[in-house]
């Protein structure tokens, strides 16, 4: 199987606001992730807003990257209440070809819109305003689940030195085609040239 398989496709959206000093954070920017339940897809992982593409996302002419796009925003509404108005493309994750269920996936960033969230009692747990070196802690702790293409987001995003210097960084967008490798103590999914070693907490990302 190749990067141009015919896989469903869905997007999701990272949302990003300024660092609340209220909450105890001196991180310049948050994000926002909400836990799934304990069943289904990505079952109690902690995981941004978004969803598959459905019937009603598509228009005549669209490119995949449009669609998923389009998904991400309506998701968000439906997941979590906030109105997104536009979404920088960040990223898109090929699945391993040993997935059980394989979806093509989009990652974008959007700056947070006003407004209180609204939770879908049916898809989404809980849902926290947290930086992302703060997400990476609590899930090399063990209090929280990742799956890797939130993990490697929440590293990527945890250098960022403002909302701004965070939707830069989606200036070229990464294609992030997964495979999964065996390691010394567990599975390690590499991309290219990256490796991240899920076999112990916390995980390790590593370079060649």
């Amino acid at each position: 199987m190749t990067d141009l398989d015919d896989l469903p496709i869905a997007g999701t959206v990272v949302l990003l606001r300024p660092g609340s000093p209220t909450l105890g954070d001196a991180a310049a920017v948050e994000v926002l992730l909400m836990r799934r339940p304990g069943r289904g897809s990505f079952a109690d992982a902690w995981v941004f807003p978004g969803g598959k593409v459905e019937e009603s996302d598509r228009r005549p002419g669209d490119e995949e990257v449009d669609l998923a796009r389009r998904a991400g925003i309506r998701e968000t509404w439906e997941e979590v209440g906030l109105v997104v108005d536009d979404a920088v493309t960040l990223s898109r994750w090929q699945p391993p070809v040993e997935a059980p269920v394989r979806i093509r996936t989009w990652f974008f960033l959007a700056t947070a819109p006003t407004g209180d969230l609204r939770l879908s009692a049916g898809e989404v747990v809980d849902a926290q305003w947290i930086s992302p070196a703060g997400a990476l802690s609590r899930h090399a702790a063990g209090e929280w689940t990742l799956f890797p293409p939130t993990w490697m987001t929440l590293h990527k995003l945890s250098t960022a030195g403002s909302v701004d210097d965070a939707l830069a960084t989606a200036g070229v967008v990464r294609r992030f085609s997964t495979r999964v490798l065996p390691g010394a103590a567990g599975t390690v999914f590499a991309w290219g040239d990256l490796r991240l070693d899920t076999g112990a907490l916390p995980w390790n990302l590593n370079a060649g």
